[in-house]
C-alpha cells in the first residue's frame, strides 16, 4: 500500500503531461461542428442594421451564404475584416453577421467606423445564438447552403489562404449544386 501511495504523484504527473501534450497538438480551428449538414438553429436577432428590420435565421435560406460571428473587442475580427470587405465588394456571395457578446452601441460604432460587409447583421448580446451554433470564440465563419444547412465551420480569422484552400472549392460545389 505504501508503494502505491508513493507512486501516486508520479502517475498524476504522467497523466497531466499526457493531457497537456494532447492539448498542445489540438488545433481549435479544426474542431468539427456538430451542426455540419444540419439546419441553422432558428433565431430572431435584433438588428444592428440601420433599417432595424432584425435578422431572422430564415434570411439564410434560398442562397449559399456565409455567416460570420464577430465582436468589436475581437483582434482576430479586425484582422479578417478587410477580407470580408473584399468578398462583399465582389458581390458574388451574401455575408451575414452576428455581433456576439458585445454591446449594441460598440457593435454599431465598430461597423460604422469600419464599414459593414454584411447583408444583415444581428445582435447576440447574451451569446444564446452563439451557444446554439456551437461558437467557441470569435471570429467564426459558417458556410450555409441554399436549404439553410451548415456545411462548414471555420474558427479563427478568415485569411486569403483559408479562403482559397477551403472556402472557394466548397462554395463552387455548393453554388453549382453538386454538393
Amino acid at each position: 500500500m505504501g508503494r502505491v501511495v508513493s507512486l501516486t504523484p508520479v502517475l498524476l504527473f504522467i497523466l497531466l503531461a499526457f493531457g497537456l501534450g494532447f492539448s498542445l497538438t489540438n488545433d481549435p480551428s479544426k474542431m468539427p461542428s456538430l451542426l455540419i449538414d444540419k439546419a441553422v438553429p432558428a433565431f430572431a436577432l435584433a438588428s444592428l442594421d440601420e433599417d432595424g428590420r432584425g435578422f431572422p435565421s430564415a434570411d439564410l435560406r434560398g442562397k449559399v451564404s456565409l455567416l460570420n460571428v464577430f465582436a468589436s473587442w475581437c483582434p482576430g475580427c479586425r484582422a479578417e475584416h478587410p477580407m470580408l470587405m473584399r468578398l462583399a465588394e465582389k458581390g458574388r456571395l451574401s455575408i451575414y453577421g452576428i455581433n456576439w457578446k458585445d454591446s449594441s452601441r460598440a457593435g454599431e460604432r465598430w461597423l460604422k467606423a469600419n464599414q459593414s460587409p454584411y447583408a444583415r447583421v444581428g445582435f447576440d448580446e447574451n451569446g444564446r445564438v452563439g451557444i446554439d451554433l456551437g461558437v467557441t470564440g470569435v471570429p467564426e465563419t459558417f458556410v450555409i447552403d441554399r436549404s439553410g444547412r451548415v456545411r462548414y465551420r471555420h474558427a479563427g480569422p478568415l485569411t486569403e489562404d483559408v479562403w482559397h484552400e477551403i472556402f472557394e472549392p466548397l462554395l463552387a460545389r455548393l453554388q453549382d449544386g453538386s454538393s
